[in-house]
């Protein structure tokens, strides 16, 4: 499973607040309507910074800007709400990029330590439950040697 923007809800939402492609790009300070088109294309994809100015000018939650299910958000979907990037969430959990990026890629093998799952959590502002869950949607099921990811005990 891979979240990513949601190329029609964004521009339902430009749309609902009567904006134009240029408009919106000026409100949140990107360089002209051209790149608002190509997100709402689905040909480029808005960094997690813009993707948080684009919610906060449109009115709308993140997530509802995520081609995902609210109940069913990934690692990358928690990390887009949070409006960081891969590697600024990885040095606010204090873990490597690579390790981070395993996890959101579902490629890790060992469940992450408790202390690191604790530390995600603080990073993106979620739940403890919620990375766990996060992190057992990120499992391809061609890799059944992996284990599921228990909410360790606080």
């Amino acid at each position: 499973m891979s979240s990513g923007v949601d190329p029609a809800a964004l521009r339902s939402a430009r749309e609902r607040l009567g904006l134009t492609q240029q408009q919106l790009a000026r409100l949140i300070g990107v360089a002209g309507g051209e790149r608002i088109s190509r997100w709402e294309l689905g040909l480029d994809e808005p960094r997690p910074g813009s993707l948080a100015r684009l919610a906060r000018v449109l009115h709308a939650p993140v997530v509802d800007l995520l081609d995902v299910e609210p109940q069913c958000r990934d690692l990358r979907a928690l990390r887009y709400c949070a409006g960081l990037s891969a590697a600024e969430a990885a040095a606010a959990a204090h873990i490597s990029l690579r390790s981070y990026q395993r996890w959101e890629f579902g490629s890790w093998v060992r469940p992450p330590s408790a202390a690191s799952l604790r530390a995600m959590a603080r990073a993106l502002a979620v739940p403890l439950d919620t990375i766990c869950a996060a992190l057992d949607l990120s499992k391809k099921p061609d890799n059944l040697s992996r284990s599921p990811v228990h909410s360790p005990e606080a």
